[in-house]
């Protein structure tokens, strides 16, 4: 069904148009992209877009609308909006990246962390080193340091990070007191 030009000939006429698809039409894509996470600004956007869109295939005149007005605007609104946010995650995506290059990574001060390290006494620094720096399985840092067995040997080194955790708990320090 050809839609006719019903949107008037004179300025006040396409205004009564235009403010009786917005009654009609405007509460249902307001919903729908608050739905989807917009604000109604967005929506306000989103549904003017589509009415210029509506307007411009109307003055067309070759235009067939095969559903109502109402319907065509959710649907044009549902297409911009899917547009919009398709184009708004590629472009949230590319920032995080080049905030990613220019971020410094920066590296705990080496100095500071065996400070606090040497709290736990040397046995305990021997055996973290054992563990963490060396990698060295548990059922060998038993043997190596005279434990009956690996559990014996993984309660010292949970004591020893505890030795560590407390004096940085008592010191109230946090992850940036580490860097240089």
């Amino acid at each position: 069904m050809a839609q006719q030009n019903n949107f008037g000939s004179t300025p006040a006429q396409r205004e009564q148009f235009f403010i009786s698809l917005y009654k009609k039409a405007f509460p249902k894509v307001a919903g729908y992209v608050g739905k989807m996470g917009g604000s109604f600004d967005e929506a306000k956007d989103i549904f003017q877009d589509a009415l210029v869109i509506y307007y411009e295939k109307l003055t067309t005149g070759s235009f067939e609308l095969h559903v109502n007005e109402q319907a065509y605007l959710l649907g044009i609104s549902r297409h911009l909006w899917s547009k919009k946010f398709k184009e708004n995650v590629q472009q949230t995506d590319l920032d995080a990246a080049f905030d990613a290059i220019e971020t410094k990574v920066q590296e705990p001060s080496s100095a500071r962390l065996m400070h606090y390290l040497e709290t736990a006494g040397a046995k305990c620094m021997e055996i973290l080193k054992a563990f963490y720096y060396d990698n060295l399985p548990v059922n060998t840092i038993a043997t190596l340091f005279g434990y009956s067995g690996t559990r014996s040997a993984t309660v010292q080194k949970y004591k020893c990070m505890e030795k560590v955790r407390e004096t940085i708990k008592e010191k109230s320090l946090a992850y940036e007191d580490f860097i240089e």
